[in-house]
């Protein structure tokens, strides 16, 4: 795509063709149900007791003035550390046709893909170690897995709490803060804590921009990240804005890992043009269930 970005089969690589938040928590102690840093830091709890949820995504990815937007839904289990969700990709550059859905299966340490793309058999799944990537797969599925998200929130070091408002007619409140990544994989469970470590080398900067919409329960209903991930050409940063969306908390998640006679163990065959992925998996040795 001539100077912007280039979307490759299931895992979305980010390649280049041409081209604060202030106010530490106790200041709006009282107004947004307590010191924001802290009620940040606890966020992911809140989820893990909430048990299960439904899931939305939108990854949007800006540069040399090309912007695209990666949509993803399915439901996630914050206690088994598991979701699925499919991503739908943009068009293809023409807009004449759409790239297959891909199925994601998220577990602790792991991506799971099908319909990954080209010379991977249709009935075949993709495995990838999340850090292995240099963004602990925060960008690569295209889509923040939902529990990363909120442990990107650890890391919370300066926050203000916004005011009151609603996401999809759920009364929340609003905070905007910066969230360190390394700080945040100190504190994460086992099955982020190396991804994320991963994702506060492999970006631009550790910093992590980001706005947070929690219910009177202390969940996080909306968290958008803002990530910046370098192009690898001495050409400047990749703007990536991911958001989480959840809801219908409770709900039921079935989720199956593939067997390891269901994992692709081949070559993942690159289209024309397309530059060698860093990170991703080269399908050798990659079998095995999480």
């Amino acid at each position: 795509m001539g100077g912007g970005l280039v979307l490759t089969g299931g895992v979305i690589c980010v390649c280049l063709a041409g081209s604060g938040c202030s106010g530490q928590g106790a200041a709006a102690q009282g107004t947004g149900g307590g010191d924001p840093v802290a009620v940040l830091h606890r966020a992911a709890d809140r989820l893990v007791a909430a048990g299960s949820a439904k899931a939305r995504s939108a990854m949007e990815m800006a540069s040399g003035g090309t912007r695209v937007t990666i949509r993803g839904e399915g439901v996630y289990d914050f206690e088994g550390r598991l979701g699925r969700l499919k991503v739908r990709l943009p068009q293809d550059p023409a807009g004449s046709s759409e790239h297959r859905p891909i199925t994601e299966l998220l577990a602790p340490g792991a991506l799971f893909m099908k319909n990954r793309g080209a010379g991977v058999p249709d009935d075949k799944w993709v495995r990838v170690e999340t850090a292995s990537l240099s963004d602990g797969n925060l960008v690569t599925g295209g889509a923040t897995d939902p529990f990363a998200a909120a442990e990107v929130l650890r890391g919370t070091r300066t926050a203000t709490y916004v005011g009151r408002t609603e996401v999809a007619g759920t009364a929340v409140r609003h905070y905007r803060g910066t969230a360190d990544l390394a700080r945040a994989a100190r504190g994460a469970s086992d099955g982020n804590r190396q991804a994320l470590a991963a994702a506060a080398k492999g970006f631009a900067t550790a910093e992590v921009p980001f706005d947070a919409y929690l219910d009177d329960e202390g969940r996080i209903r909306k968290v958008r990240h803002r990530f910046s991930f370098a192009n690898g050409r001495d050409e400047g940063t990749v703007a990536v804005a991911s958001t989480t969306l959840l809801y219908d908390f409770g709900a039921a998640v079935r989720v199956r890992l593939p067997e390891d006679r269901d994992i692709y163990a081949g070559k993942i065959a690159a289209e024309p043009g397309e530059p060698e992925k860093p990170g991703e998996a080269s399908g050798e040795g990659s079998g095995g269930k999480n």
